[in-house]
Order: structure tokens, then sequence, then C-alpha cells
């Protein structure tokens, strides 16, 4: 849980990331601003802020903030029912990401997961994307992300996001935040 004025202060700071990454937002928008620190406490070190503009049937579309050397930490999003699971891009548009996906692990990666729950970061595949560059990660992929020293954002393109059935490899996370 995170307190109201924490909540401030950190959507302060997404506006600003947002401005060097020559987003604009209206303001309906900066009161949709979503900050997550999935249960954990440890927002600096494990969490996310989000601003979903779109979420149909078919497609979604969101911003992605991180301050610096934040994680979102290890997770996947399964098929469900009828759902055949989601497919994302991430688009860096500022900073640098530090991505991790399944794959052959990357001998020398240049982030490292935070301290707490380390444990549960399994994948080690890094790949660095800067401004411009975008990477598309498959149904059910097991993946983590980490910004770079000066914060990131990260632009989403995807199919239909489902966040209350996306699958954390730690037991103890809790997608939907709960702010004070």
């Amino acid at each position: 849980m995170i307190s109201k004025k924490q909540f401030e202060e950190i959507k302060e700071k997404v506006l600003g990331y947002l401005a060097q990454a020559n987003i604009a937002v209206t303001k309906e928008e900066i009161d949709l601003i979503e900050v997550a620190d999935f249960g954990l406490n440890d927002i600096y070190n494990n969490g996310l802020q989000l601003l979903e503009y779109v979420n149909t049937s078919r497609v979604c579309a969101k911003e992605l903030v991180m301050l610096p050397g934040q994680t979102c930490p290890e997770h996947r999003h399964p098929p469900f029912g009828d759902y055949r699971g989601k497919e994302e891009t991430f688009r860096c548009r500022y900073g640098k990401v530090h991505l991790f996906v399944e794959g052959e692990a990357t001998t020398h990666p240049q982030a490292q997961p935070p301290e707490k729950g380390k444990k549960y970061f399994t994948v080690q595949h890094e790949i660095i994307l800067h401004p411009g560059d975008q990477y598309t990660i498959p149904v059910d992929t097991l993946h983590w992300f980490k910004a770079g020293e000066n914060g990131a954002v990260i632009t989403e393109f995807s199919t239909t996001s489902y966040d209350d059935y996306d699958i954390f490899t730690n037991p103890e996370i809790k997608r939907i935040p709960v702010v004070e």
C-alpha cells in the first residue's frame, strides 16, 4: 500500500517523464494514472506507473513510466477461457529499458533484479531498448523489466489486457494497487 502523499509525488514525477518524452496527456488522462507497488511496499525498486489509453475487446494501448532503477516484477499473461493470452509490444520512448524474457541467459547482463524478492526473477535473457527500439513479447511468456539510470517511458501496444489474470512468479504480489 502507498500513501496518498506518495501517490501524488510519484504522479508528478510521471508527468515530468511524459513531458521529457514529448507525450501530451489530457487532464482526464492525468486522473487515470496508476501507481502500482504490487503490494510489496517497495515502490522505488519494485513498481510501475501506467496510463491506459484504450482497452477494448481487440486492442490495448498504454504508457508505462518507470523511475530510475525501478523494476516491474516477473510475470506472464496467460490464456484463459476463450482468451488466447496477451501479446504485447514495448516501444521505448525515453530512457533505457532492460527487458528480460525467456531464452538463453545473457552472460553479463547490464541490469540486475532488486535484492528484495530476487529469487522470483527467473528469466535472464536481456534485451536492451533505447528510444525508438521495440520488442514483441509473445503470449504467456515470462518477462520482467527494469528502467535505466534516467528512468524510462515505454509505449505498450497489445491485445486486450486483463491485469487481474496476470500471473506473477512472486506469490506475494498483488497486481491491483491500493492507495491509503
